[in-house]
């Protein structure tokens, strides 16, 4: 199928369609429940950058700039850019080792509920399938299609397949590499590279600025109409759950084909007879029509409308890194309590090596997570919030990338949950004696407690109820440094 006749094909879905590509249409799409209820997904950012590992999965894009250490790493270790470009890493990305049903069963046993592969990273290199585009992991590099083969294993272990593209952002990614004799500048290249567009405003110094404000540079209507049908194919190929965007999606050039691609998905979905949303940053789209994602940070209080955090368990990339540091996997789940008390989804970002093998330092964080979401899980998955998020003096950090250090919590901190008739209490410092001051007598929710239950623990609770606190005394100091959840039943 041609640009032209799929292009056309999307106005005829939305003609029909009950979504039209107006926001007040728009507006009326609901946030699925099974997406409300599943709260843990997993991001998975793979791809060529997995190779030169330096840096970040940025490398396409910082190998062309002069300013910074991943130009001359490159030149020292593969020579000058015009003979060796980041197209070369190509046949070094073997994924030799990859296995999507091993990886499928380490995210089940993790808790993990759905899984977001990067189809399509800022460098254009595509992970799947698809007539538009011949840089891609079928035709090149491992020969496979790894978001069909993850989207297979998903179907056979029961978790729900979503996918991130962030073909937008590849407009100007690799411009850089115009501003010298570089391979970027070769022809024979340019339905990958380009259109590498190269303006004063996508230097390095001014595209963060650029490209967070709505109003200034913008796509041209080719390489829009060319997105909106690579999105649609993707759409339609792989039937994903939940479709991610990265950030640049909300510059003004894109609103109209936003429209079209959320009627286009929605109307879809209704066909398919599935359950689906968006995920967006900035203010790509109005508040009810897909879900607002923050980036590496969180909020500080409860959202009426739902919200998803993503962040990676690697410090200092999203991709592989040889030398990248690592969250605990304590902050991790920290993080996901804090998140689901505030009426939010944890996207949890692992980054494969080129071999397709998953870090252990990753592998571990993960598989701890996992057994303490077999003791915990039932005070996460299925909850919503309650009355307030939580009490003590810390709390997350409004805004983008806050995710670096670890919360320092304390045994007076808590996160509360709710379901079912049942409060749950997050201790998310453990300490043989528990004192919740939101619970107190005659506090402004002053329930009934009936009984109280530690999660994984024979123990029987005894509490007490003061005008200062609900009291919890346990038997003996908890083993772990890991949150506890106390099941409190309300009447």
């Amino acid at each position: 199928m041609t640009t032209a006749e799929y292009l056309q094909l999307i106005d005829e879905v939305n003609e029909k369609g009950k979504y039209k590509p107006e926001w007040p249409s728009l507006s009326h799409h609901k946030v699925p429940d099974w997406y409300m209820n599943d709260k843990l997904g997993v991001f998975i950012h793979w791809g060529i950058y997995s190779v030169p590992a330096f840096g970040s999965e940025w490398y396409s894009r910082s190998m062309y700039d002069k300013r910074v250490r991943e130009f001359e790493h490159h030149r020292k270790t593969y020579g000058e850019h015009k003979d060796f470009g980041y197209k070369d890493f190509i046949p070094m990305f073997k994924a030799e080792n990859f296995k999507a049903d091993e990886w499928i069963s380490l995210f089940k046993k993790a808790g993990i509920k759905y899984v977001m592969p990067v189809a399509e990273h800022h460098d254009g290199f595509a992970m799947y399938d698809t007539e538009f585009n011949r840089w891609n992991s079928v035709k090149m590099g491992p020969c496979r299609d790894v978001v069909g083969e993850l989207k297979g294993e998903c179907e056979k272990q029961g978790l729900t397949m979503c996918a991130s593209t962030h073909r937008a952002e590849h407009y100007f990614f690799m411009n850089l590499g115009r501003t010298f004799d570089s391979d970027v500048n070769d022809e024979n290249y340019a339905d990958f590279y380009g259109p590498a567009v190269y303006c004063e405003e996508w230097n390095s110094e001014n595209l963060g600025l650029t490209t967070e404000d709505t109003y200034t540079v913008g796509a041209s209507k080719e390489w829009l109409e060319d997105w909106l049908v690579r999105t649609c194919e993707l759409i339609d190929k792989y039937q994903p759950s939940v479709l991610y965007f990265d950030w640049w999606i909300h510059n003004h050039s894109f609103k109209p084909y936003l429209k079209k691609l959320a009627a286009y998905y929605y109307n879809r979905a209704d066909e398919w007879g599935k359950e689906v949303t968006i995920n967006h940053k900035h203010e790509a789209f109005p508040p009810t029509v897909a879900v607002f994602d923050v980036e590496r940070g969180a909020l500080t209080g409860i959202s009426p409308l739902y919200w998803q955090t993503d962040t990676a368990i690697g410090k200092g990339s999203w991709g592989y890194r040889k030398d990248n540091e690592y969250k605990s996997s304590r902050q991790v789940i920290c993080d996901l309590i804090d998140i689901v008390s505030k009426n939010g989804n944890l996207l949890i970002n692992i980054g494969p090596k080129p071999d397709g093998t998953i870090t252990d330092e990753e592998t571990e964080v993960l598989l701890t997570m996992g057994k303490w979401l077999e003791v915990n899980g039932e005070g996460i998955y299925g909850t919503t919030f309650w009355k307030q998020f939580g009490e003590g003096t810390v709390n997350a950090e409004a805004g983008f990338f806050k995710d670096g250090d670890e919360k320092k919590f304390t045994n007076e901190d808590f996160r509360f949950t709710y379901k079912d008739g049942y409060l749950y209490v997050f201790q998310m410092r453990p300490s043989k004696t528990v004192r919740v001051r939101t619970l107190k007598k005659h506090n402004p929710h002053d329930y009934l407690i009936e009984s109280i239950e530690l999660l994984g623990s024979d123990e029987k609770v005894s509490f007490t109820r003061t005008e200062e606190y609900l009291e919890i005394q346990l038997e003996n100091e908890p083993a772990t440094d890991l949150p506890l959840c106390f099941k409190m039943e309300i009447g």
